[in-house]
């Protein structure tokens, strides 16, 4: 009989260290993400109490290479994973899964006090790529542009340099800044400047500018106009994970794709990916 209910307790310590496991995830990577991860977490964690959800940014090549590295159970990234970034997971046997959890729209900001109100792609180019550096030469003051960037672990930074950028090298002048945060802050304290952030970020404190692509309309930088196609820069936004651990992280997955888990990323200024 003794024998008997040392073997039920085993099991039932069993079952409980998996429901356990189950629920234990580490979160890491996109700042641009980091909002609605957080967000998403905690009413995931008010509808099940004994989850253990953790979510830190640190930008979208972090998250992955913590992924990669067993230290983060899902990865938060605001770009695909890279080609050497599959090559890394095939040579350690993993075999990486991506689900798309949102949409983003990247705003580019200025001063509020900058009379300059928009700017066309190629204007865009010339200013982050060091060939326009005079607020003057886009019909604005005369004054000398700064340039905000990202660091280059950001997706942010590799989404921008794609899609704005047509995959040209930023200037060597830029200034890397280390998160979102940093980038609206230094906008904010400097009259000449330029930076781009995730729609979510953007506040008083900066101004967003409506931007047009070749043969196309101005158009700001709002979820409506990211929806609809007229602002066109715009990216989905990433989950990583092992398939390994699949069964793991779906409750929280399906919480994210979920009718509630949507609405708060439409609430958050995000593109949800589910009506």
């Amino acid at each position: 009989m003794k024998m008997k209910t040392i073997q039920i307790f085993l099991v039932l310590a069993a079952w409980f260290l998996s429901f356990g496991n189950l629920y234990a995830q580490r979160i890491k990577g996109s700042d641009t993400v980091l909002p609605i991860a957080q967000q998403t977490a905690e009413e995931f964690m008010k509808i099940h109490p004994e989850a253990r959800v953790t979510v830190t940014g640190g930008g979208s090549g972090v998250g992955i290479s913590a992924l990669l590295d067993g230290t983060a159970d899902l990865a938060m990234a605001s770009r695909s994973i890279k080609f050497s970034e599959k090559m890394r997971a095939k040579a350690a046997g993993k075999d990486i899964r991506e689900t798309i959890i949102a949409g983003d729209a990247l705003a580019v900001v200025v001063h509020p006090d900058n009379p300059v109100d928009r700017l066309t792609r190629q204007q865009l180019e010339d200013i982050f790529r060091g060939k326009i550096t005079n607020w003057k030469e886009v019909g604005g003051e005369d004054r000398k542009i700064v340039v905000y960037s990202r660091e280059t672990s950001s997706g942010t930074y590799e989404f921008f340099k794609e899609s704005v950028l047509k995959n040209k090298n930023y200037m060597a002048g830029s200034l890397s800044m280390p998160a979102t945060g940093a980038v609206i802050q230094s906008v904010s304290q400097t009259r000449g400047a330029i930076g781009y952030v995730g729609l979510a970020y953007v506040s008083h404190r900066v101004k967003p500018l409506a931007v047009a692509y070749e043969g196309g309309e101005y158009a700001q930088p709002t979820p409506q106009n990211a929806t609809n196609g007229t602002y066109p820069i715009v990216r989905p936004l990433y989950y990583y994970y092992e398939q390994k651990n699949a069964d793991r992280v779906a409750p929280l997955l399906d919480y994210i794709l979920s009718s509630n888990g949507q609405a708060i990323i439409k609430g958050g200024e995000y593109i949800p990916v589910k009506p």
